[in-house]
């Protein structure tokens, strides 16, 4: 291809918009809560459905753009995400919310692993550090824009907004895409029809227990089914799921041999943990500057600006720097920031905290993402043949998301039960009702404050273990030959799509 950046940056538009999609809902939660008489577990669902529909398609719809193109599954994709955030805006219950973040999800599931796959197929490993560093910095600074962009329309317009908004952006991401986005060379791949329905059961059964696990106490939910039989009933199952990719000897929905890789093994690992705690921190963070210090959500969100304007001034310099071999040493440094960082909000969540010192936090976690994402994405890429493209960025999008799902269950978990241990004459309140109009009564300021601190340190033991997986990365040399593909190479230019029955003339994956 002669110009991949064109095609990248293109492609970013609208992996941008459901990056913010998973984070911009955090700031709207209260005014949601309000607007559709839900309360907060009910409100973190309309997120925790966004994030397992996402999560649960990704392996397939990496595959499937592998079979029929990556360009048509990101364009098929971003139609049904940009359609879906009407729907969400146009929402009068909670229910009609919860669904229409659910087809989002499946809109998000189609599109994310051709961004990392095209990346991948048009960019020489020796250049792919810069592509992922903006492909990592998107991912990152999504994360700290949402909330702003979130509290600013929630202010102005209303939360319905927080969903209009992707309608203009989905469909300039749409004509940038058709236009810029080179048709790649495709290959045949059957489909594991079994692997897809223990994946998607296992993941279900597993998020829903841990999410509902505090509305039943962690008893019964009805008859002989209890919130601890769920979860032990979706590990049982996502370990049947494991066992069935070992012995399928066709064409596995998990391919195992892209494991043998071990730093593909090691940042599969690393992005989970970045997953959850990413998803995880920002609901206790959020709710304790509307609900305690007593700020608008444009207010609140304006405190993630320090993240947001480091990550962005970082990102270039961050995919230098990975070109030249030092991946592993900025990911070790990055994981301990961010670590660092939360360490600080959970010390600091307090009522008397002056204001400002609040921005220390947000701070050092701008500087931890410029060691996280791009390092991570371009070890995991980095030795992928052409044909694995979109396979491997399937597993590690997958195993993002599902870190994401955990990381918004828990989170929800955990926050209920220390608003229960921490303010007991309120009954364990939490932030819905007469609490979701940002009027906290100020005698239970102080017990609020230390469930939302407390509640962040989860996040944080989740990023040390990110910070441990680490170290065992093997340094990736300063160069690497591109793998060949039988598709494009950079620099002549795009090819015409395979037909159907056209396999591309690529080794096959030995765990495929």
């Amino acid at each position: 291809m002669e110009r991949p950046w064109p095609a990248l940056w293109s492609l970013v538009i609208g992996f941008f918009m459901i990056l913010i999609d998973t984070t911009i809902v955090s700031v709207a939660n209260p005014a949601i809560m309000r607007g559709l008489a839900a309360d907060m577990n009910a409100v973190i669902w309309a997120t925790s459905s966004y994030l397992l529909a996402y999560a649960v398609p990704l392996l397939i719809t990496g595959r499937l753009g592998d079979r029929y193109g990556p360009k048509n599954l990101y364009l098929a994709g971003l139609v049904v995400f940009t359609l879906a955030s009407a729907w969400c805006g146009f929402s009068t219950t909670i229910g009609s919310l919860i669904a229409a973040r659910a087809v989002q999800g499946l809109g998000a599931a189609l599109m994310t692993p051709q961004t990392m796959a095209v990346i991948t197929r048009i960019f020489p490993p020796d250049r792919r550090g810069a592509a992922m560093g903006l492909w990592g910095a998107t991912a990152g600074v999504a994360m700290l824009v949402g909330p702003i962009l979130g509290g600013l329309l929630v202010d102005g317009l209303g939360w319905e907004w927080i969903f209009f908004v992707n309608v203009p952006i989905g469909i300039l991401g749409f004509l940038a895409a058709l236009r810029y986005v080179p048709r790649l060379s495709t290959h045949a791949h059957r489909f594991d029809v079994l692997g897809v329905v223990l994946s998607a059961v296992g993941m279900f059964l597993l998020v829903f227990g841990i999410q509902e696990g505090n509305t039943y106490n962690w008893g019964p939910i009805a008859g002989p089914v209890t919130v601890w039989g769920l979860i032990i009933a979706g590990i049982a199952v996502m370990a049947a799921f494991v066992v069935w990719q070992a012995l399928n000897r066709a064409e596995p929905l998990l391919p195992l041999g892209l494991f043998r890789d071990r730093n593909f093994s090691l940042a599969t690992l690393g992005i989970s943990t970045v997953g959850f705690a990413v998803t995880s921190f920002g609901l206790p963070t959020i709710f304790y500057y509307q609900l305690v210090r007593g700020m608008t959500p444009t207010q609140s969100a304006l405190m993630m600006i320090p993240m947001a304007v480091l990550s962005l001034v970082l990102a270039p310099l961050a995919g230098k720097v990975v070109d030249r071999g030092h991946a592993k040493p900025m990911n070790v440094a990055g994981m301990l920031l961010f670590a660092l960082s939360l360490a600080l909000y959970a010390v600091l969540l307090t009522p008397e905290t002056p204001i400002w010192l609040l921005l220390v936090p947000g701070a050092v976690l701008g500087l931890a993402n410029a060691g996280i994402w791009a390092p991570l994405a371009t070890l995991a890429t980095r030795n992928l043949a052409p044909h694995q493209a979109g396979a491997g960025a399937g597993v590690y999008n997958t195993t993002r998301q599902v870190g994401s799902v955990l990381g918004s269950a828990a989170i929800a978990a955990l926050m209920q039960a220390r608003l229960a241990a921490e303010l007991p004459a309120a009954g364990g309140a939490a932030p819905s009702g007469e609490f979701a109009v940002g009027a906290l009564p100020e005698e239970l300021h102080a017990g609020f404050a230390a469930a939302m601190g407390q509640s962040v340190l989860l996040p944080a033991a989740v990023v040390v273990a990110g910070a441990a997986v680490a170290l065992f990365f093997v340094r990736a040399p300063q160069s690497a030959t591109a793998p060949r593909d039988a598709g494009p190479v950079p620099g002549t230019g795009p090819v015409p799509e395979a037909s159907a029955s056209q396999e591309v003339s690529a080794p096959r994956d030995a765990g495929a």
